[in-house]
């Protein structure tokens, strides 16, 4: 069993976009800006955003930090994004989910400019990445097959099974798996909470994508020999071993599922470094007009 080190290559990737940022500042040209809309006190949220501040420091980005109360209008967050679709100096920006009730998340979405739209949500990102064009990837989905690559896992002709059929993660690492070319040409079976005989078809996978939400779902009695397993879920599980009370838990039964595959992510360490490389590597092709001119 190999694990797979997502902090290890998210490193990688940091040292290789500052690098890129040291040649673009050198040759004269403008420093990628980022900036990140958090409304509200929600502590992963809080936690996430803290992250992505340091890390485009640590690649010599720009960023800028805006925040709301859980009570700011609708009308006032959307006047936000128009002030950022406008503002010339942001490369890119995201407005962080989730959001309160009464903020319609997929307005808000809809009114980012999608040459801006780094997190890779809006309907245009979205379906340009499932015809195959060049687009923003989603993050999450991103940092996966960016992994899967780096760790030089074989793709094509492997049965993919995906757990879990979120607009985040499921649907679009699906479409990834599924394009012509590495790391794809996958057969793609995307299970959710109305699927039927999961175990099963979970046994008949190669590559198996847990993004459903659920602590610990995927049982050891549920994979065969050699799979490669990508956990993605982060939940925070009561734990009185820990100093915080929570243990961040995966979908995978990881002490269960590990003796059995070829390659692992672990939780923490695995996607989620890598998530946030893949927002920075997206605000580096929007600073440099890479996608959309």
């Amino acid at each position: 069993m190999k694990l797979i080190d997502g902090k290890a290559i998210a490193n990688q990737i940091k040292k290789e976009i500052a690098q890129e940022v040291m040649q673009i500042k050198a040759a004269g040209g403008k420093t990628p800006h980022l900036a990140a809309v958090l409304v509200g006190h929600d502590g992963g949220s809080e936690t996430y955003v803290a992250n992505k501040v340091r890390s485009c420091e640590e690649v010599g980005f720009k960023s800028t930090l805006i925040r709301y109360e859980d009570d700011v209008t609708e009308a006032e967050l959307l006047a936000c994004v128009d002030r950022l679709n406008k503002d010339a100096d942001i490369d890119g920006f995201i407005v962080q989910l989730p959001l309160p009730s009464h903020i319609s998340e997929e307005k808000v979405i809809e009114s980012i400019d999608y040459r801006k739209d780094v997190d890779g949500f809006h309907p245009v990102n979205v379906g340009r990445m499932s015809l195959g064009m060049p687009s923003f990837l989603s993050a999450t989905p991103a940092g996966i097959v960016e992994l899967l690559k780096r760790y030089e896992i074989e793709t094509r002709g492997k049965h993919c099974v995906i757990l879990g059929r979120s607009n985040i993660v499921g649907k679009p690492v699906s479409m990834l798996m599924m394009q012509k070319g590495y790391p794809g040409d996958c057969t793609v079976t995307v299970c959710h909470s109305r699927t039927q005989n999961i175990k099963e078809i979970c046994l008949q996978a190669d590559i198996i994508i847990a993004a459903l939400g659920v602590p610990e779902f995927l049982k050891g009695d549920m994979v065969k020999e050699g799979v490669v397993v990508i956990d993605v879920g982060t939940t925070r599980v009561p734990n009185t071993n820990t100093k915080s009370g929570f243990k961040l838990t995966g979908d995978v039964a990881f002490n269960e599922v590990s003796p059995k595959c070829s390659h692992i992510t672990p939780v923490p360490g695995g996607v989620g470094p890598m998530t946030i490389v893949s927002l920075l590597r997206n605000t580096l092709l929007a600073g440099k007009k890479a996608i959309y001119s």
